[in-house]
């Protein structure tokens, strides 16, 4: 395994561990999110260049569409939930006081 990919693999998963661990806060989930996809996001940016395939070309801009979209929504629950709970803990959150 290259560097390049030994570098992509673990900002994956510590980004995954983070989410996994760190779950106090609606931003640092959010954070971990946006991570993931960053990592995912460059990934994808130099797999066509390293396989010289011209057709997956446009697979990392997709992603970073649906990347933004997940920010912009993440970002409308936390206004709402900070809005309506006070705080943006997790632990505030649940279905059953919906």
């Amino acid at each position: 395994m290259s560097p390049l990919h030994l570098s992509f693999c673990s900002a994956f998963v510590l980004s995954g561990l983070g989410l996994a661990f760190h779950r106090t806060h609606l931003v640092s989930a959010l954070l971990c999110l946006e991570s993931m996809m960053l990592s995912m996001f460059v990934g994808l940016t130099m797999w066509p260049i390293e396989n010289q395939t011209p057709s997956f070309t446009m697979v990392p801009i997709i992603m970073l569409t649906f990347s933004a979209c997940e920010a912009g929504t993440g970002l409308a629950i936390l206004v709402a939930s900070t809005r309506t709970h006070g705080s943006d803990h997790l632990h505030n959150l649940s279905l059953l006081q919906c």
